[in-house]
């Protein structure tokens, strides 16, 4: 069975996991947030099993790694990160080349081999945005493209189950992308309410102008000190994950510019990627007032058509969408 599940309890389980050898057990991928872990489940299923350190509702830029976590990846086969950038992970590759940890531990450089990018915060000194790079889907075919060559190395026996695994959810996300891209028409723009948000537009052709809080360590912006961009901008972004404080501040942004909110997701745990990446794009596409062009048709798949069922009607995507995207 799959594990979707954070360290806590799959330490009370560490017996019944073994590493991956001649007992022909999964190989155990550890990543350090639970969207990674959403991408690595939903690109490889039941070829493996997935856990995640970082409990949700945890502040990643200031978590701690504990004794038993260490243990835990003593244990993992393959450790897939969001780049290096967070504690957590500086930590793993002191650990990594201290020897304590034998894993293929997967940094920014081995995503960049298969398309990885950082895009610029072009609010802040135009500084590469670290936060939030698996929302945009192309990064995350990067990290799944990683991860497969990982598992190669660490389970050649099976390299060709991962490989087809990997073409599977790499159909997946680009029918969603070639869906949604061609929807949007002409040059858009938003203000976003934290740098992440960035990473679920610009894919899409929107542009963030603005962010209200810049940068982790900088301040929030004003609201009134806002308002003259966002009313040069199409849409208002924000994370249903984000504080209190910070939503309040969008949605008086969004009533004094009178521009529309998008809410999408930049947390999450037990979902898949895809179910995501859909759930956030139709709510963009909603919010712009964009419809399908007629002379834009895309391909007739079971995914295209969720799509397209999820634009006209506005549904919430439930359990069913699991099974559409697996097909």
């Amino acid at each position: 069975m799959k594990a979707r599940v954070f360290v806590p309890l799959m330490l009370f389980l560490g017996a019944l996991v073994p590493l991956m050898g001649a007992s022909g057990e999964k190989p155990l991928v550890v990543t350090t947030i639970a969207p990674l872990e959403g991408i690595v489940s939903d690109a490889f299923g039941d070829s493996v099993e997935v856990v995640y350190l970082i409990p949700p509702g945890a502040d990643p830029h200031e978590y701690q790694l504990t004794a038993s976590q260490i243990e835990l990846l003593r244990r993992a086969d393959v450790i897939v990160t969001t780049g290096g950038h967070l504690p957590v992970e500086k930590r793993i590759d002191e650990l990594k080349k201290e020897g304590t940890i034998r894993a293929e531990v997967l940094f920014i450089d081995d995503y960049r081999r298969g398309g990885f990018r950082y895009l610029p915060e072009y609010w802040y000194n135009d500084k590469d945005n670290p936060h939030g790079i698996w929302l945009d889907p192309t990064n995350a075919l990067a990290i799944a493209k990683a991860t497969e060559r990982a598992l190669e190395r660490v389970d050649g026996a099976n390299a060709n189950v991962y490989r087809v695994e990997y073409e599977r959810f790499e159909n997946r996300v680009m029918t969603v992308m070639r869906s949604y891209r061609a929807i949007v028409e002409g040059e858009k723009s938003a203000v976003i309410q934290m740098p992440a948000d960035q990473y679920a537009i610009e894919w899409l052709g929107i542009k963030a102008i603005a962010s209200v809080k810049p940068e982790e360590e900088i301040p929030a912006m004003g609201v009134d000190e806002l308002v003259s961009t966002a009313l040069k901008s199409d849409v208002i972004v924000y994370a249903v994950d984000s504080p209190d404080q910070l939503k309040d501040a969008v949605r008086e942004l969004s009533a004094k510019s009178g521009k529309p909110l998008v809410e999408i997701r930049v947390f999450w745990s037990g979902r898949p990627y895809t179910e995501i990446l859909i759930e956030n794009s139709a709510a963009i596409i909603r919010a712009l007032g964009e419809k399908a062009p007629e002379n834009k048709p895309v391909a007739e798949t079971d995914v295209t058509r969720y799509v397209a069922l999820s634009l006209v009607a506005g549904i919430v995507l439930g359990t069913a969408i699991g099974v559409l995207i697996k097909k």
